[in-house]
């Protein structure tokens, strides 16, 4: 029997891939597989145009503001129309640190370059000399209850959310977004944005697992669901985060 074929996209893996992020697409890739599915994952990269319809889910890592720099106009001239609609279509999408920036409407570096984006997202980011740096814990409603997500936070962008999006969760240890409204991340629809490294989903399977059902959603109808797996070392490494908070 055929098994449900699954694209992951796989955006700017050359530039945007700070803090293992390509950990992300490991995990994306190896849970697929022990769901049943057939993963196949293609790398966009600079130059090249797209249509991200044809995707079911897609990641998008993080970047130094130099390496932001280098792929904004074609983030936004290139690649950014076929974007936005597929996201507001329901898209999939897992975007960190700097490719959560990127959905924004503007970077602001702290030398006072302004660097353009598409405007995906109603949110913008503001430099900063000062880094919000460490382990993060946060408490998420994305699931149907309440769930930690934890990570690393490396970054001196402070991002706002604007109208029509809600943070990913609630900052229990940490700095967030901004480091002030104790809020992480961003989600609109099947989007994911955050600021979470270490590489993030490793040590949180359940979204990475959110995120696969809801690409399976969008392309088979809800005709394919995915059960729980066995994430106990997943789980230990998740909850080791947390142990060193005192929780």
């Amino acid at each position: 029997m055929e098994r449900p074929r699954i694209r992951i996209g796989w955006l700017y893996p050359e530039y945007m891939n700070l803090y293992g992020d390509r950990g992300n697409i490991i995990v994306l890739e190896q849970r697929s597989r022990w769901h049943g599915l057939d993963p196949v994952t293609t790398q966009i990269r600079l130059g090249e145009t797209s249509d991200f319809s044809q995707f079911d889910l897609l990641m998008m890592g993080g970047g130094q503001d130099r390496e932001q720099s280098l792929i904004a106009e074609d983030f936004m001239k290139v690649k950014g129309a076929s974007l936005g609609e597929a996201i507001h279509d329901g898209l999939a999408v897992l975007a960190v640190c700097g490719g959560f920036q990127m959905l924004g409407r503007h970077f602001k570096t702290y030398t006072g370059e302004m660097l353009r984006f598409t405007g995906i997202l109603d949110l913008w980011t503001e430099g900063s000399q000062d880094r919000l740096i460490g382990n993060c814990v946060i408490e998420s409603d994305l699931f149907g209850e309440t769930k930690t997500l934890v990570g690393f936070e490396n970054h001196s962008g402070k991002t706002y959310l604007g109208k029509g999006l809600r943070p990913l969760g609630r900052v229990v240890k940490g700095n967030g977004n901004n480091g002030v409204d104790k809020m992480e991340g961003v989600v609109f629809k099947n989007t994911v944005g955050t600021y979470l490294h270490g590489s993030i989903l490793p040590k949180n399977p359940h979204l990475a697992d959110w995120l696969i059902q809801k690409a399976l959603d969008r392309r088979y109808g809800g005709d394919v669901k995915i059960s729980a797996l066995n994430d106990e070392v997943e789980i230990r490494a998740h909850q080791a985060i947390i142990a060193r908070f005192g929780q």
